[in-house]
């Protein structure tokens, strides 16, 4: 990783790469200003993760409105700053599968493509 950077890879992404592969499998969209962090384990458990503070104002500060968590996180919210606490939602899963149907949107029906040209009547 260059100096300066911040990595993109880790246990931690282990959610969002599972919400990222669902997304594009059942074409359904991820929920607009949602993060998420968490390790997943091979039983799909989700595990804590570190720098929880940090994340958290780096999601505030990039306009993000709701975060899903660990449960096992929830302790450590306690520190969390008012302005965070106040300004994003933060929702705590103990499995992958729930906080996969949390972060997708609702699947809506396909609609039928048009070609965009008037019809004569």
């Amino acid at each position: 990783v260059p100096a300066g950077a911040t990595p993109k890879d880790g246990p931690s992404a282990g959610i969002t790469m599972a919400v990222a592969i669902t997304s594009l499998l059942t074409e359904r969209a991820v929920k607009p200003l949602l993060a998420m962090t968490g390790e997943i384990t091979l039983r799909g458990l989700l595990l804590p993760i570190g720098g929880l503070k940090e994340k958290l104002l780096a999601a505030y500060r990039a306009g993000i409105k709701e975060v899903i968590l660990p449960e096992e996180n929830r302790k450590d919210a306690v520190e969390l700053p008012p302005e965070i606490k106040k300004n994003i939602k933060l929702k705590y899963f103990t499995d992958v599968l729930p906080a996969i149907k949390y972060a997708l949107e609702k699947k809506t029906s396909k609609k039928k493509k048009t070609t965009g040209k008037k019809t004569k009547n």
